[in-house]
């Protein structure tokens, strides 16, 4: 079956990744997690308590519980989805599966250790025309998605971002102090690289990030913004898609 849409928008559409989780056994953007592994083992602990946002059928949750994570709740907005992988990890007790909306987390504040996202905030935004500009509608989408995800954090706690999006651009959406922590920034993969942001709750941005936040808010014509596209080895590759 071919899962590639006929427009971007559908990646949006609910009902198009229900329709596709009725047959699609598994898929993993940005690669599985071994190609990060390393990279997330200096920020995520064995017995943290994590939260994947956007789970999809991708192999990342089964993946971390067989290396030792077993605190792990998965949320996707897709009821398709959620049933479909709460059976098949039904041998997982530790690990469970919720239907919920990234900008609408139904978890009370400082909830988790660690929050992961991998591509969800990506598929977002793939009808914005310019990384550059995005649109209203999508901006006040990723602002509360963000809130949420700093609201959900404990003290300390690290927000993990996994996308295509260089810190040119990606940058410009996390580098804001309301959401109180700091950024770092690490890359992964050969010929061309995919980028792994760590946000720590409750440290402050830094110098250099401060005056990102501060020239953004001074400049209205350049509000925070949106990915990248980049060539990568994803089969299915959206991004590329994107009318620039």
């Amino acid at each position: 079956m071919d899962y590639l849409p006929d427009h971007n928008s559908r990646y949006k559409d609910v009902d198009y990744w229900d329709e596709r989780y009725k047959t699609e056994q598994c898929y993993d953007w940005l690669g599985c997690f071994s190609k990060f592994q390393h990279l997330l083992e200096n920020y995520v602990k064995k017995e943290d308590s994590i939260l994947i946002l956007g789970c999809g059928n991708s192999s990342m949750s089964g993946d971390m519980y067989s290396a030792g994570y077993h605190s792990i709740t998965n949320i996707d907005y897709s009821s398709v989805c959620i049933s479909s992988m709460s059976a098949r990890y039904s041998d997982c007790p530790s690990m469970t599966w919720h239907q919920m909306d990234v900008s609408q987390l139904s978890f009370p504040d400082a909830s988790f250790d660690v929050i992961l996202e991998k591509a969800t905030l990506d598929s977002i935004m793939v009808e914005e025309k310019t990384p550059w500009e995005v649109s209203p509608q999508t901006a006040c989408f990723i602002h509360k998605a963000l809130t949420e995800i700093s609201r959900c954090l404990k003290p300390g706690g690290r927000f993990v971002s996994v996308t295509f999006a260089n810190p040119l651009f990606r940058k410009r959406l996390y580098a804001r102090t309301e959401y109180n922590w700091s950024i770092k920034k690490y890359s992964y993969g050969e010929g061309f690289q995919y980028f792994v942001y760590v946000m720590t709750k409750g440290e402050e941005l830094s110098p250099e990030d401060a005056a990102l936040e501060k020239k953004l808010r001074e400049d209205t014509k350049s509000p925070p913004t949106t990915i990248t596209t980049t060539q990568n080895e994803d089969k299915e590759d959206y991004l590329s898609n994107i009318d620039l």
